[in-house]
């Protein structure tokens, strides 16, 4: 019995997240076949066989965390091939047991009816007397219909003794004593929603969706966010992507406006180097980064990831167009490598395409701020006294308030939406 422990699987990882099981108990394994995925602080991996054999016993489920050089499987080595399926087969559903039918011409057993509950005698209750009937408005004070309404009665359904039928305190008792009833409950009938009811479900974090929670939790309890909101007027911007979109699509481009914003953001951290800097947590120092490298938010159906996107400040607005798109392809195919997830110094998350007007995003620590863009929206604005429909959009972007106070936050979203409320100012460098 040859019992396989979990190898060193990179520099400094000491355990790994077991994701899923690509091999069962009982089933023959080759060398070099894969036997399980597994999830490191670094990267995702699967683990293949030293050794070719038949797999009796797997260490461990689905999120249980396992240290290096602990057994992950054991592999019977003596067995052949032959001796156990290549892959672990699910068991056919067995069918109903047929019930017996009557033989022909035996007549079926009669039903035995069920004894009668006996039904209970009701017991009589008062005819309602009719409340006669009145035109127009019923007269009462408030004093009287605040007292009706404490009892549970509509003043409408009460004779007035008054003057012209106006009802007082003294009617609304002998009404209640008459023994005149309030109108009967209304009964709803129960309606159906699709998929309702149902059952609840247990879902185990596991993966990569464990490691999203533990870096959010992670920059949560380790830094004071604050949050600092501001609206542009982004018709300009719009005008001028909508100028550029042809050129763009010539050269097999589709531009969006996140290179505008990521070259705005250059721009800006000329005037805020410590915006675009990082946290050492262990020397408490602040790294302000001499070189951009912003990070995209990238939704994938595997979770959220952020590529980064090197060197903003030595490329044109569609060479960063071109990058933004190829990065979030290989991350959402699957193909992008560890190296397109590192040297992160800020991060963009734009949710603008799915709607919302503004969030309060949390920081990709060690960074110390990300920019959260939001919906572009019309929405009329008062123009040099005049109303103008405009397209309106809301930065929200979020703060380490250990390194950058509010005052700074502000001066920073400011001067963005200068450059991004008169965006041709970033054809000076080029497309």
């Amino acid at each position: 019995m040859y019992v396989f422990e979990l190898p060193e699987i990179g520099e400094g990882v000491v355990e790994g997240e077991i994701v899923q099981w690509l091999a069962g108990v009982g089933e023959f394994v080759d060398v070099d076949q894969p036997l399980c995925e597994v999830m490191t602080d670094k990267a995702n991996v699967e683990i293949s066989s030293p050794k070719a054999g038949v797999v009796k016993a797997l260490h461990g489920n689905p999120g249980d965390i396992v240290a290096v050089h602990t057994p992950l499987v054991d592999i019977d080595t003596d067995a052949s091939a032959g001796s156990a399926p290549t892959k672990t087969a699910s068991p056919a559903p067995s069918a109903p047991e047929p019930k017996p039918s009557p033989a022909a011409g035996t007549p079926a057993p009669a039903p035995v009816a069920a004894a009668p509950t006996p039904t209970p005698t009701p017991t009589p209750t008062p005819t309602p007397q009719a409340a006669p009937a009145r035109s127009g408005k019923t007269l009462a004070t408030p004093a009287v219909r605040s007292y009706a309404r404490e009892r549970g009665l509509d003043v409408s359904a009460v004779a007035g003794s008054g003057k012209d039928g106006r009802v007082t305190k003294a009617d609304i008792d002998a009404h209640l004593k008459s023994g005149i009833v309030a109108p009967a409950a209304v009964d709803f009938t129960p309606v159906s929603s699709a998929g309702y009811p149902r059952s609840d479900e247990a879902v185990k974090i596991i993966g990569l969706r464990r490691k999203i929670a533990e870096k959010m939790v992670e920059s949560y309890r380790t830094v004071p966010h604050f949050t600092y909101v501001e609206e542009v007027d982004a018709t300009r911007l719009v005008d001028l992507r909508g100028a550029l979109k042809g050129a763009a699509k010539q050269r097999g481009i589709s531009l969006s406006y996140l290179p505008f914003i990521m070259k705005a953001l250059v721009r800006v951290f000329s005037d805020f180097p410590t915006v675009n800097a990082t946290m050492d947590e262990a020397s408490f120092t602040l790294n302000v980064r001499g070189e951009v490298n912003i990070g995209i938010a990238t939704d994938t159906p595997q979770g959220l990831y952020v590529p980064v996107i090197k060197n903003v400040e030595s490329k044109s607005i569609l060479q960063l167009a071109h990058e933004v798109v190829a990065i979030t392809e290989r991350t959402r195919n699957g193909t992008a490598t560890l190296d397109d997830f590192r040297g992160g110094t800020f991060t963009i998350t734009s949710v603008g395409n799915i709607g919302g007007r503004f969030a309060t995003p949390i920081i990709n620590h060690p960074e110390v701020a990300i920019l959260g863009v939001n919906q572009i929206h019309d929405r009329p604005m008062v123009i040099d006294g005049e109303i103008m429909a405009r397209k309106m959009m809301y930065l929200s972007p979020s703060f380490d308030h250990r390194v950058l106070d509010g005052a700074v936050g502000a001066r920073f979203v400011s001067a963005l939406k200068a450059v991004l409320e008169t965006p041709e100012i970033l054809l000076v460098e080029g497309l």
